[in-house]
């Protein structure tokens, strides 16, 4: 299993940091391994929203369908997802901090059946496409300004 820990901290408060990243559809507004993502549920984003979010992993572009499973407004999202060949658990939570908001991102990706044998080097890709997606969501804030709607970065 591949496993990616970051504390990003953002110029918002906490409401606002959990609405935009709840709503998962925006992920590639800041994530670059996201081709594209759209939401497949009605607004607002609740538990049980369900998305489906396109990556781009080593040239292959995977879509992959993610559900809110714990929507715990401003302290907590947990979202599932995944296909045939792999798992993922994203986990974040936030606290209020001076001047914004700590998020804490842990993302766990494992592959299913015979592929779990690429575990560690699925985890060493991970660890590159972690700080890649925390660099683009500290950008996309910053660009923005700290503002609830952060706009789209060229």
């Amino acid at each position: 299993m591949a496993r990616f820990v970051d504390a990003i901290d953002l110029p918002v408060p906490p409401e606002t940091a959990f609405d935009y990243l709840a709503d998962f559809h925006r992920t590639a507004e800041w994530d670059p391994g996201v081709v594209e993502a759209e939401r497949l549920t009605p607004e607002p984003s609740r538990e049980g929203s369900v998305f489906r979010v396109v990556v781009s992993f080593l040239g292959r572009r995977m879509p992959l369908e993610y559900t809110i499973t714990h929507y715990d407004r401003p302290h907590r999202l947990i979202l599932e997802g995944g296909d045939d060949s792999l798992h993922s658990l994203d986990e974040l939570t936030f606290s209020a901090r001076e001047g914004g908001t700590r998020v804490t991102y842990e993302a766990r990706l494992e592959l299913s059946g015979i592929r779990r044998i690429a575990d560690p080097l699925l985890d060493v890709a991970f660890q590159l496409i972690g700080r890649f997606a925390s660099r683009g969501l500290r950008e996309r804030f910053a660009a923005a300004g700290g503002s609830a709607r952060p706009r789209k970065v060229a």
